[in-house]
């Protein structure tokens, strides 16, 4: 029993965390006990006397809290952050992103740019994410090598797509299958990381290429993850490519890639009846992009909504359609878009609460990975120690300083990062 004991980390600090979207549960100067397997065992205010000969690591006044969960977040499109952020969606990706994405055949610069990308996760906070990686099955191997150099968690999807995209971008439905069973087997051995199934859009996709790739999700029990909904031109261009699929998701349905195994799809701006209620058969993720869905002038997620039916949220940050890797800053712009929605819809819909936008970041998008996002017991210690030292004033709750973090902090705050219990050093570049 001495020698689990020694095994043991006990973490105190000021612990925040959500169980439940309602509200915070808050230890003032509490304790976080985790096992030897990066698992939490539990939470204290007082330390319970068999814990007495772990070590404990003292944090002081510093908050320690869940790290972010990002669930749609676009590798390849790094050099692109903060520009051309005056364009819609189509005009953008054929200008700017295509081009880029077409750069990571060369297996050179793909490491220079994935080497940066898997930092500024790390510097931001996220410990782990669903990446949209490129065609190229060769850089999105080197990714997941890379993610795992770093200690950071999450999935790699290689890119499908066979028509209405240029030549150097496309893949043939074999090739697309071939390639992300590579990634599937590459990263068999890296026990944070997996392949998900990667249809870029339905544009993107042809009826063959969606036969295929749903066909290899069931076999292999794979996840998905796509776009949904992200804006109205793009939805009138589904219904003229899949006449017979009766909404954007029913696209999905109908090839296996909605729900038959588990499904993120990013955006969700304007679920019609219909979709809402198959997003909700099927618990089909919505990933709430709100950065993104601001700068290409998408719409404004119903988030709400979705929560009150039950239907599963996490968010996402999108880049380059986002501009920045922040969780926390799209904790930020998911409360004002939600307060946006409720105003523009008559104040039917009530906006999200702080607690409530922190558990989709943590709790709620931390799911799709398992126990992931929460410092309940058997959760994954994926956590976060932010010295809010320079941000906090002597008479601020432990909420408030979240809160004041949340809206005016950054990265220089955050002073240790954890994930499935191991402190993550900064990756190199």
């Amino acid at each position: 029993m001495r020698n689990q004991l020694l095994t043991m980390q006990i973490y105190r600090a000021n612990i925040l965390f959500t169980p439940t979207p309602e509200k915070f549960e808050i230890l003032e100067r509490g304790y976080v006990v985790v096992g030897d397997d990066g698992n939490v065992i539990g939470t204290y205010q007082n330390l319970p006397p068999e814990y007495q000969d772990v070590p404990i690591t003292n944090y002081g006044n510093q908050l320690l809290m869940p790290a972010m969960n990002d669930l749609h977040i676009h590798a390849p499109q790094y050099r692109n952050l903060g520009i051309a952020m005056d364009m819609e969606l189509i005009p953008w990706l054929n200008t700017y992103t295509f081009p880029e994405e077409a750069k990571y055949k060369d297996l050179a610069y793909a490491e220079r740019m994935y080497r940066r990308f898997v930092r500024d996760l790390w510097k931001l906070g996220t410990m782990r994410a669903a990446i949209f990686a490129t065609i190229h099955p060769e850089a999105s191997c080197l990714l997941a090598d890379l993610m795992h150099e770093a200690g950071l968690g999450g999935m790699i999807g290689l890119v499908a797509m066979d028509r209405n995209s240029p030549d150097m971008l496309r893949n043939t439905p074999e090739e697309a299958v071939k390639g992300t069973l590579r990634v599937m087997e590459h990263t068999a051995s890296m026990p944070l990381l997996s392949a998900i199934v990667t249809p870029r859009f339905v544009p993107s996709c042809t009826p063959e290429m969606m036969r295929a790739l749903g066909k290899m999700a069931a076999d292999n029990k794979l996840p998905v993850q796509s776009h949904l909904s992200e804006n109205l031109s793009e939805i009138a261009w589904v219904k003229e490519l899949e006449p017979e699929s009766s909404c954007y998701g029913d696209a999905y349905y109908r090839y296996g890639m909605f729900g038959q195994t588990p499904t993120l799809m990013a955006h969700c701006c304007y679920p019609t009846a219909e979709e809402f209620e198959l997003m909700k058969k099927q618990r089909v993720f919505a990933v709430h992009c709100p950065t993104s869905n601001c700068n290409i002038g998408s719409g404004i997620a119903p988030i709400r909504r979705f929560m009150t039916a039950g239907i599963p949220v996490a968010l996402g940050s999108d880049i380059s359609g986002g501009s920045g890797f922040s969780i926390f800053r799209v904790i930020h712009y998911t409360l004002q878009m939600s307060k946006l929605k409720w105003v523009h819809g008559n104040y039917k819909e009530m906006f999200l609460s702080l607690s409530e936008a922190f558990w989709l970041a943590t709790k709620s998008g931390g799911s799709f990975f398992g126990k992931v996002g929460s410092f309940e017991p058997g959760y994954a210690f994926d956590a976060l120690v932010v010295n809010d030292e320079d941000l906090n004033f002597d008479n601020y709750t432990i909420q408030h300083r979240l809160e004041r973090y949340i809206y005016l902090g950054d990265d220089r705050q955050i002073q240790h990062r954890f994930c499935q219990g191991k402190e993550i050093p900064e990756p190199k570049v």
